[in-house]
């Protein structure tokens, strides 16, 4: 093969290279710009928002902090539970004798009548709040136990206690069991930002609070 034949093919062959190596730049800044493109970057955020929109978040019925942090936080498990269990039973023959007109209200003896007041008007707001709905008796009983346990350790002045109104059994029921337990000081029908008629919300004697141990 001559020289010159040579040369032409090694130009025929440069240009080839050259050609190639255009194309494959050109695809990738086409590539580049469709990635950076302000249509695609907002296809898949509404692609993100209509799928995450459609996501519940779990709601879990327990005992949860309100005035130390915004998340609910579950304090009761099983051996602060057996703990309360063993320190103090409620009675289920125990008959207080509490006023059948108006709302649901208790002081116990020794205590000044004017917390009840405090106690209606909203002027404390509870640490600790227990939801009874969807609980029998017996594990309500249980969950109150384990709440009015949780107190001394959380200290906890106030708490509210969710018992609802459904067939009334709960309702009744645990202003029963409050009187019964030595650090119930008061207790009155919730304000309706707590629940209103559904709720009681109760005033706890702290024996130590300095003791969180």
């Amino acid at each position: 093969m001559k020289n010159t034949d040579k040369k032409t093919a090694l130009k025929a062959i440069k240009k080839k290279l050259q050609a190639k190596t255009t194309t494959v730049s050109n695809e990738k800044t086409i590539t580049e710009n469709s990635l950076a493109s302000p249509n695609v970057l907002d296809d898949d955020k509404n692609l993100f928002n209509n799928v995450v929109g459609q996501v519940k978040p779990m709601v879990v019925d327990s005992i949860y902090y309100v005035k130390k942090t915004n998340k609910s936080k579950s304090i009761i498990d099983n051996k602060n539970t057996n703990k309360a269990l063993a320190q103090f039973h409620f009675s289920d023959e125990f008959e207080p004798n509490l006023a059948h007109q108006g709302p649901m209200k208790y002081v116990r003896e020794g205590v000044d009548s004017f917390e009840v007041k405090n106690l209606r008007r909203g002027y404390y707001t509870p640490d600790l709040i227990l939801d009874l709905h969807g609980l029998d008796q017996n594990k309500a009983k249980k969950e109150l136990a384990a709440l009015l346990y949780a107190c001394q350790k959380e200290h906890a002045q106030c708490i509210c206690i969710i018992h609802g109104i459904g067939s009334h059994i709960l309702k009744t029921k645990v202003p029963h069991w409050l009187v019964q337990h030595p650090d119930v000081m008061a207790f009155h029908q919730a304000p309706l930002e707590w629940g209103g008629n559904g709720a009681l919300l109760a005033l706890i004697e702290l024996k130590d609070k300095f003791d969180r141990d």
